[in-house]
């Protein structure tokens, strides 16, 4: 926790729940007293909402990973100046629906090993990690399953198939355990009542 506010952020797999427990832990915090702006990656600002559209919409090889990493990066640049750093320096709780371990994952390892590329521009570009991470781990087949039904337009990922999915959640998973300082693992296998219960406990606790 910074002396400035929380930086708090949601990762897993497509369809694992997280976006539902971020909006949920939300109004659990509002209800508190504390100052909260929930946000989302990419997004999160004018600028990368419309990077957004680009990158998270059409044929699954619209674009290379290389040019995926420069575009994230650049939606994410824009999201920390305009909303995340605004909303710590002024004290408050930034919840933040998924962030750089995303990138790490999805363009890190979903068409070759693109890791050590991720990590020098977020290096260079962003240059810092959130305070907390929440991975909402979920069984690959069942979230992949979830996101599908949603049948929205951004689906560009989940349409690389099952594998995809299955390989980001052993990433994750690892990347737990790398970051294991300020990584906490949920099991997403449950209900949604269940898994917040969970999620409130970690984050009063860190609160």
């Amino acid at each position: 926790m910074t002396r400035q506010g929380l930086f708090l952020t949601f990762e897993g797999i497509d369809g694992s729940g997280k976006s539902t427990q971020a909006r949920m832990l939300a109004d659990f915090l509002r209800n508190e007293g504390r100052e909260v702006v929930l946000t989302r990656e990419p997004g999160g600002s004018d600028g990368a909402e419309e990077i957004r559209n680009l990158v998270l919409q059409g044929d699954p090889d619209r674009w290379s990973a290389e040019t995926e990493i420069l575009l994230f990066t650049a939606a994410r640049r824009d999201h920390l100046e305009r909303t995340i750093e605004p909303a710590l320096s002024a004290g408050k709780v930034v919840i933040c629906d998924r962030f750089a371990d995303s990138t790490r994952m999805y363009q890190g390892l979903s068409r070759g090993d693109l890791r050590g590329l991720v990590d020098q521009l977020h290096d260079l570009m962003i240059g810092r990690e959130p305070d907390l991470t929440l991975l909402i781990d979920m069984d690959p087949d069942m979230g992949l399953n979830r996101a599908k039904s949603r049948q929205g337009a951004e689906e560009r990922f989940e349409d690389f198939g099952p594998e995809l999915q299955r390989r980001m959640r052993t990433g994750f998973l690892e990347l737990a355990k790398e970051f294991s300082d300020r990584f906490k693992v949920i099991d997403g296998n449950r209900d949604v009542d269940s898994v917040a219960a969970d999620v409130k406990d970690i984050v009063s606790r860190v609160l």
